[in-house]
């Protein structure tokens, strides 16, 4: 018993000691990860379908509404106008990858457009596929806009991966990638990109 005492405090030291120099680096202590990818959606019940029967995410919850009918709450805690409303949130996990968490809101001043990849706070979701010629055959066949590829890249430090943009049918951006023999950086690479390719 004393042996495990000992090993835990041990470990909660090193823990705070490596937590006290990232502080003292400047940096925010004690990350381990991206633990989810949130994303606002026109419907939640169509995203999670969307999600599960396509992309092949599973959902593991749903809570709210959250909403503030005369104070600051939501505009104090997530930086959104005073009124606005999240009517449900959903959490599904995604393979092997970051959790997605679905939003629905409302809000007086919501904007509808989609950003592009090329507008500030633009973005896109990318889902690793292991034959990116099979998937992207398959994303047509259900009828998505896929954009050119699957495009293979030769050179450079990403040679080795291919990719494909498709829109999901509300217009959000989302990348099919590949790359089973990995990629040209990784073989000088000190630190290596995240990667569910299996050593």
């Amino acid at each position: 018993m004393k042996r495990i005492i000992f090993a835990l405090a041990g470990a909660a030291l090193a823990l705070s000691q490596s937590s006290a120099l990232a502080a003292d680096n400047g940096q925010i202590p004690g990350v381990r990860g991206l633990d989810h990818i949130g994303l606002t959606v026109p419907n939640v019940d169509e995203a999670v379908s969307f999600f599960q029967d396509v992309v092949g995410c599973t959902e593991v919850m749903r809570f709210g509404p959250f909403s503030d009918e005369k104070g600051t709450f939501m505009q104090d805690l997530v930086n959104v106008h005073p009124r606005a409303v999240i009517k449900q949130i959903a959490m599904l996990r995604c393979g092997d990858g970051s959790n997605l968490e679905l939003f629905q809101y409302e809000a007086p001043d919501q904007k509808t457009e989609m950003p592009r990849n090329s507008d500030y706070g633009g973005f896109h979701l990318a889902f690793y596929v292991k034959d990116i010629e099979a998937a992207v055959e398959k994303a047509r066949a259900l009828g998505l806009r896929t954009f050119m590829g699957p495009f293979h890249l030769e050179e450079g430090p990403a040679a080795g991966q291919s990719i494909t943009y498709v829109l999901a049918p509300w217009g959000q951006q989302l990348e099919l990638i590949s790359y089973p023999e990995g990629m040209a950086y990784e073989k000088t690479a000190k630190t290596k990109l995240w990667s569910p390719v299996e050593d």
